[in-house]
């Protein structure tokens, strides 16, 4: 193994026979001409040295990828070349859906637009975007056993402060069309990533699973977890309240799609299945056993202070209608690369909803 100064500082370098895919860092320090295989996420596509487009594509001939998927220093990307074999799959005007996804890109290691780059590509994927053994345990299983396989690879996080949330989401909840903006949850609108706090109209920090519905607070923990956290208009989180989530009721001001009532609280048809996922999430990583509360779905809107939240069967309903989508895979891989290093197996695996729940 051998040890190079690149723009990223010291960097170690496999030797030509590893097998292991490089980091973006570790490429751009290896600009020598060699083949190799790089793993990053695509964060753009390069159209000078120091300028990478986020959004309005213009061209599907290059692609920039980084080790975050929330990079916007272009001393940190490597300048892949999208030759014809690849562009109608890897070509950022034809895929903008490409943005913030991993993918495994082979090829030489040469300069591209006189900037670090991979040249002549062999072979590009977008696979699944967890490790490939992330899920090794809860292999073949169905009902308890893989509630329990997923409880034991989930809970294994890293914990933030409630204070570290606001930079985090930041991140996760990056406007993919303007690096600025953050995209509020239920409202849909992009909005200034510096204009967080409590007034009206600032966003702020949405618990999707109520913190009362368990009491576990803001300490770290449930009441951090980023998988569930979400940012979102001071108004309309209010209006939301603790509320259990179902269909009908009136219409909610500033969040076009959102309806109320009494007890419940139905979001805009374009994330109720990120809602129901986030939900599943916290009823899987939370059972009891770290001191915290079990918390569980059930059919209920009048949940209360129990560590409960429905209603189950419209949630159901939800994920089969709107299923995962770039956006939402894209968080889940920010949180886990950048953050809290676990992930929400729903999305990576739809169908475990129904081999756990049926």
């Amino acid at each position: 193994m051998a040890l190079v100064t690149g723009a990223a500082g010291m960097v170690m370098i496999p030797p030509a026979s590893a097998a292991a895919d490089l980091t973006v860092a570790a490429a751009l320090a290896a600009q020598d001409g060699r083949s190799a295989s790089v793993a990053g996420y695509v964060v753009g596509q390069p159209v000078a040295t120091d300028s990478v487009l986020r959004s309005g594509f213009t061209a599907d001939t290059a692609i920039a990828i980084a080790d975050q998927a929330t990079e916007t220093g272009t001393t940190r990307m490597l300048y892949v070349q999208v030759t014809s074999g690849f562009r109608a799959s890897f070509g950022l005007r034809t895929n903008p859906g490409l943005l913030g996804r991993r993918i495994v890109v082979a090829g030489q290691l040469t300069a591209y637009f006189a900037h670090g780059g991979l040249k002549e590509p062999t072979s590009m994927s977008a696979g699944a975007t967890e490790p490939g053994d992330y899920y090794a345990a809860a292999a073949g299983r169905t009902g308890p056993a893989l509630r329990a396989a997923l409880h034991g690879i989930i809970a294994n996080q890293t914990r933030i402060s409630y204070a570290q949330v606001w930079t985090a989401l930041q991140q996760t909840d990056q406007d993919p069309a303007n690096a600025s903006n953050v995209i509020l949850l239920y409202s849909g609108r992009s909005q200034s990533k510096s204009s967080n706090g409590g007034n009206a109209n600032d966003w702020n920090r949405e618990h999707v699973w109520p913190q009362s519905h368990g009491d576990f607070g803001t300490a770290a923990g449930p009441g951090t977890d980023l998988h569930h956290l979400r940012p979102e208009d001071v108004t309309v989180n209010s209006t939301r309240g603790n509320k259990d989530f179902d269909t009908g009721g009136s219409t909610v001001a500033e969040c076009p799609g959102c309806r109320t009532d009494a007890d419940s609280f139905e979001p805009r048809d374009a994330v109720k299945g990120d809602v129901a996922r986030m939900l599943m999430y916290m009823a899987i990583r939370y059972e009891g056993g770290d001191g915290w509360p079990d918390l569980e779905l059930n059919d209920s809107v009048t949940n209360g202070s129990a560590p409960r939240t429905g209603r189950l069967s419209v949630l159901l309903q939800w994920h089969r209608a709107d299923p995962p989508d770039a956006v939402e895979r894209r968080r889940n891989d920010v949180i886990f690369s950048t953050w809290q290093h676990n992930r929400n197996p729903f999305i990576d695996h739809p169908e475990w909803v129904v081999a756990i729940w049926g």
